[in-house]
Order: C-alpha cells, then structure tokens, then sequence
C-alpha cells in the first residue's frame, strides 16, 4: 500500500552575482525576500449542506462558509462523477470546475456507515469498515488492522490505519471512489480494489412447528 506524505518546504534563494569579474552587492536600503512557502496537496473541495433548491441536474449547495452555490452538475453526471445521490440536508463535498459548474460530487453522508465484505480467508464471515461523523474510521472484525480516521482529500478517500505489530506506525492511503449507492461503496487505488456492501443486521425468524391436530384433541 502506498504512504502519502504532505510536505511543505522552505526555500531560500540568495542572490550573488558578477559581472565583467566586479562583484555587485545589494545595499542596506535593499530589501529581498528569500522565504518562498509552497505547500503541496492542499484540499481543493467545496464543502456544504444540500439545500432545497436542488434538482435533477441542479445542485444547491449552501457552504460552510454560509455561501449558497447554485451549480450545474449535469457533467458531473455524465461522467459518472456524482457519488452518493443527494437528499436535502445531507453533507456534501464538490469540487468545482467553474464557479456555476460542478467537476465532482461526493455525498458524504451516504459514505457514513458499516461497509462489510466476505473475509477472503473465511468466506462465512465478513469483515469491513465503519466510516463515522467526525472523521473516524474503525475496523470491523480486522484485528490485525485498525482504521483511526478518514477524510476527503481532493475527490480521493483518504484512510489512516494502524497494523497490529507495526509499531504504531500509521499508514495513509488514498483511493479514487468508484461508486457509491444506498447500499455499495467500491474504492480503489494501483494496486487493490474494495467492494463492499452496507452491513444489515440479519433478521432472525424463529420457526414455530405446529403438531397435527389428533381426534383425542377434537374430543369434549
């Protein structure tokens, strides 16, 4: 699995020149600015509440910073890039493309739950993970690996863990969300595919045989 890093670095720049073998020097009244910061991998996504004037191909996005979007994602729907659906009230992640025009659209509430599969080693029982408000992430029946949090980064999932053993070294790992519906969530990244389904707890009927009915029960 692959480590993401973030980083963020400092350069500076010192000038000294020389022309026809003299030396030039920047004087006192001279003033330079050598710090550049550049930071990498910074969250490109809008974030909001779906608000009531959404429709089909019209999304209504009131943001967090009390902004309200009117913003067309009938592209984002051709290209398959609408996760989740979307229901008014529900929390949502856009990445735009234009200031009226969504690229990408991620329903962050519909990615809350337990998302279970069947465990390769034993196809009778199912293991997943629990993706919580807040950005908690926690493993379902995966002792030998714990997920501490989760967070959207740039349309991609991003997942921190922790392996059993590992020293308590977190492992961040990013995946492209390939689909997301009331009951499916499939993400991947270059090596490996996950497909999962929305855990249901299983209804259990208890089954009531009745006896025939004798002559001696029909008797007064």
């Amino acid at each position: 699995m692959k480590r993401i890093a973030q980083f963020a670095f400092v350069g500076a720049i010192v000038a000294l020149g020389s022309c026809g073998g003299k030396s030039t020097q920047s004087t006192e009244n001279e003033e330079i600015d050598s710090t550049v910061v550049v930071t990498l991998d910074e969250d490109s996504l809008v974030y909001g509440i779906c608000g009531d004037g959404t429709a089909m191909n019209t999304l209504q996005l009131i943001t967090d910073s009390g902004d309200t979007l009117s913003l067309s994602i009938a592209e984002a729907n051709d290209k398959n890039r609408c996760f989740g659906g979307f229901q008014i009230g529900d929390r949502m992640a856009v990445m735009l493309q234009a200031p009226d025009t969504a690229k990408m659209v991620i329903n962050q509430s519909a990615l809350l739950g337990d998302w279970v599969m069947p465990n390769p080693l034993d196809g009778s029982s199912e293991m997943g993970i629990r993706i919580k408000e807040g950005g908690i992430a926690e493993s379902i029946d995966q002792p030998a690996l714990i997920y501490r949090s989760w967070k959207l980064v740039n349309g991609k999932l991003e997942i921190v863990s922790v392996r059993e053993g590992g020293n308590e070294e977190e492992e961040v790992n990013r995946y492209d969300i390939i689909s997301l519906g009331p009951d499916s969530l499939v993400y991947k990244d270059a090596d490996d595919t996950f497909e999962y389904t929305r855990y249901r707890q299983k209804e259990h009927k208890d089954i009531i045989k009745l006896e025939g009915v004798s002559e001696d029960d029909m008797m007064i």
